[in-house]
């Protein structure tokens, strides 16, 4: 468990966990992260004591130490989420109420599905550069969490985020793009229901890369409302394809991220999927699953707002920033 991801507090968890698990089933312990990095010293210490099932407490970030320690093992991993965003347990279609979670666990539906890694390093659920980790780099360095800190980033920093030029090369060819970014996914969405890859699964043996193509301030209504629509793979100013393995290589090194959590990487970035490597305990119906969110309802309802908005803009530069701070406002009232 980590006592500090995301926003929700976790002091009541145990008494959940006492109240709901299958005792009958189950002998557990409960371990506390204290330090970046703990989560996977901690069940590399369960894999290695022949736990059946470890199961991270907390979001993406959690999830990323525990399955490096789980991966090519006997023991499966589990979620209880708790993070910002949840991306990996909602295309799992784990939900986001701790008892609910519990009785997914007490099912133990084990599947062996896909990781991936980037640079050599494993991610479980998207990798990417450009503005998604330029994001997430703001939302690491920010005192605050949840999706509305994250809408904050995204409209204060969108409007002055300049494309970059990737190469990418895959079993297919090598292609050139000038992209607002580019994202590698195993499953299909960032967190909060934002589906950056709606037809992503971890269990095809292929990574879903995602392109996306520049696009000005007229264009970020619609999509914004595809990245939560479940339709990005449909908008005019995205390209989508899948590969087994991928090199993308830019200009210049700068921030990447995986599962989340931000880190720098150089020019050349090798992205690779690792077919049934880590066995993960799922909802027994399916993947990928939608369960509602403050977020994603939040931005639905601003769409017609945006738009209107849109035609009665005659002084570019004034007028964004006039758009931005409205927006705002409704967005944390």
């Amino acid at each position: 468990m980590n006592p500090i991801s995301g926003s929700v507090k976790k002091s009541g968890i145990p008494r959940l966990i006492s109240q709901y698990i299958d005792q009958d089933k189950w002998e557990y312990n409960i371990m506390y992260t204290e330090r970046a990095g703990h989560a996977t010293t901690l069940a590399a210490q369960a894999r290695d004591q022949g736990y059946d099932v470890v199961v991270a407490v907390g979001g993406d970030g959690t999830i990323n130490e525990v399955g490096q320690a789980l991966i090519h093992s006997d023991t499966a991993m589990a979620i209880m989420p708790c993070g910002s965003g949840n991306g990996l347990a909602r295309h799992l279609g784990i939900p986001v109420n701790i008892r609910k979670s519990i009785e997914i666990l007490n099912k133990t539906i084990i599947k062996d599905l896909d990781y991936c890694t980037i640079n050599g390093h494993p991610f479980f659920c998207t990798c990417g550069m450009g503005f998604d980790a330029f994001i997430s780099q703001k939302f690491a360095e920010g005192n605050k969490r949840g999706p509305m800190k994250y809408i904050e980033n995204v409209l204060i920093e969108g409007l002055r985020y300049k494309p970059e030029t990737y190469t990418i090369e895959d079993e297919s060819g090598r292609y050139h793009y000038s992209a607002y970014l580019v994202s590698c996914a195993n499953a299909s969405q960032y967190g909060n229901n934002a589906y950056i890859a709606p037809q992503a699964s971890m269990s095809d043996g292929l990574l879903d890369i995602i392109v996306m193509e520049p696009f000005d301030i007229f264009d970020a209504p619609q999509v914004s409302f595809d990245l939560l629509n479940k339709t990005l793979d449909k908008s005019s100013k995205v390209k989508t394809f899948k590969a087994k393995k991928a090199v993308i290589r830019r200009k210049a090194p700068g921030p990447v991220h995986f599962d989340g959590d931000p880190m720098m990487m150089g020019t050349e970035i090798e992205v690779s999927v690792v077919e049934k490597g880590i066995k993960m305990v799922c909802n027994s119906e399916t993947e990928n699953q939608i369960e509602p969110n403050m977020m994603q309802n939040a931005m639905c309802n601003l769409f017609n707002d945006i738009s209107d908005m849109r035609s009665s803009m005659t002084h570019q530069g004034r007028n964004i920033i006039a758009m931005n701070k409205r927006l705002w406002r409704k967005l944390t009232r």
